[in-house]
């Protein structure tokens, strides 16, 4: 069952509402008992809906304070400002173009467009024949538009401009990535060959992941992060803001991935929910272990930022399939999400990528690893689907993210002067510091 809208296929009532709105990520069929009457039905599938999506909004929250914990004090004001402005661009276009573009209505395409921008219902009306609010499924898939977006900022973190990056912000949020969701969501031809992406390990994560990455080769590392005698560390501002924002973003995953179960009208609804918090759950938690483990085995102490990587690694692992799982193999999908940051963030400074919060791990590489172990518990998906997908994805993202990205660079130009970075570029690109009373240094 894909994201597309129930008001294009009205469903079937008997007196029960017996079947999941088809308007996002994929979701199994409940069984049919002990379901509630249509609007009933109705009012839970919007309240899941909503619930979902302001927890999701609150990762908004999560992704500012992470990145403002791992920035340097000098460039924490300028990573809020980055944080409030990509989400409200991102609500912006959703609504003008992004939405259209994602839920077309045309059954197996590669781009569609529907009428925009998009058409909330009138004071007091309710078609209950979809099975939810049209304005809660507008908000419950804004969110993750944003979550997208939100990945990319702390890669590129201090040393881009804030109006190219709210530039590419624009085209990422209203074209990029509704096109990447109508090929799976939206009923496109990833959808048609059985790709399966319940809650956006690569739709969401995956897709901010490569854009995070073009931006970070094209755009090129910190000034003095790599030298001739090598890589010099910068810490962040604030282990525990960074901490606090990781607990954040776990809490919202609850929203995440419990709320694309997409209907809580029938028993069998609210329990697969309740399988998919404790799913969601036990791999974040495997996650932080595994990640605690490995460095302290590699490096002879644990450290801090790989556990909340491993955290947020081992909950986009399992947000591709939260619910057909068991509990152990949720810990196991999460588990080796939670190496990933582990094995991949060395990697990535050997080859001077300078991804300053370790996005590119955590979103692309554990959200490609989620997506391939799909069809392990679902038999159902096909594994050459899931490659496809993966596949796709990454050139349609890397191809067009990377247009922008030079297009931006040859234009209005994306670093600041060398002076400027060096200063920071809550001087440079605020006037405000986040910590004025501080003497900044590095």
């Amino acid at each position: 069952m894909t994201r597309k809208h129930l008001y294009t296929a009205p469903l079937a009532f008997a007196g029960l509402l017996l079947s999941a709105p088809a308007l996002a990520q994929e979701a199994a069929a409940p069984e049919a008992v002990e379901a509630v009457s249509g609007g009933t039905a109705y009012i839970f599938n919007t309240l899941l809906f909503l619930i979902g999506g302001f927890l999701v909004m609150w990762m908004a929250a999560g992704f500012a304070m992470l990145e403002a914990g791992l920035v340097r004090s000098k460039n924490v004001s300028v990573q809020c400002l980055k944080n409030i402005g990509l989400y409200s661009i991102a609500g912006l276009m959703f609504w003008v173009i992004g939405y259209s573009i994602a839920y077309p209505g045309f059954e197996g395409g590669f781009f569609g467009i529907a009428d925009f921008p998009y058409a909330m219902q009138g004071v007091g009306e309710a078609d209950t024949g979809t099975g939810y609010s049209v304005a809660s499924d507008w908000f419950f898939q804004m969110v993750f538009c944003a979550t997208t977006a939100s990945i990319v900022s702390g890669t590129v973190a201090e040393r881009i401009k804030i109006v190219p990056f709210f530039i590419f912000v624009t085209l990422l949020t209203g074209f990029i990535y509704p096109v990447i969701v109508s090929w799976e969501w939206g009923a496109g031809w990833l959808d048609a060959m059985g790709f399966s992406d319940f809650a956006g390990s690569t739709l969401v994560h995956s897709t901010g992941g490569w854009a995070a990455l073009m931006g970070a080769l094209i755009i090129g590392p910190r000034l003095g992060r790599y030298t001739d005698k090598g890589m010099t560390v910068f810490p962040g501002s604030s282990i525990p803001l960074a901490t606090l924002g990781t607990f954040i973003l776990w809490l919202g995953w609850f929203g995440f991935n419990g709320a694309s179960q997409l209907a809580m009208g029938t028993v069998g609804d609210v329990s697969d929910v309740s399988k998919i918090f404790v799913n969601t759950n036990m791999a974040a938690a495997a996650g932080v272990v595994v990640a605690i483990i490995l460095t302290q085995l590699r490096y002879g102490k644990a450290d801090t930022t790989m556990a909340l990587n491993g955290a947020l690694a081992g909950l986009v692992a399992i947000t591709a399939e939260p619910l057909t799982p068991n509990v152990g193999m949720a810990i196991v999908i999460g588990g080796i999400g939670g190496a990933l940051p582990v094995i991949f963030v060395p990697i990535l400074d050997k080859l001077k990528i300078d991804d300053v919060v370790g996005a590119i791990p955590v979103h692309l590489i554990a959200g490609i690893w989620g997506t391939l172990a799909v069809p392990l518990t679902n038999t159902e998906v096909p594994f050459v689907a899931q490659i496809t997908g993966v596949v796709a994805t990454g050139v349609f993202v890397c191809i067009t993210s990377g247009i922008v990205w030079f297009a931006l660079k040859a234009t209005v130009g994306v670093r600041p002067s060398a002076e400027e970075e060096m200063a920071g570029l809550d001087v440079g690109e605020t006037g405000i510091e986040a910590y004025p009373e501080f003497a900044r240094a590095n």
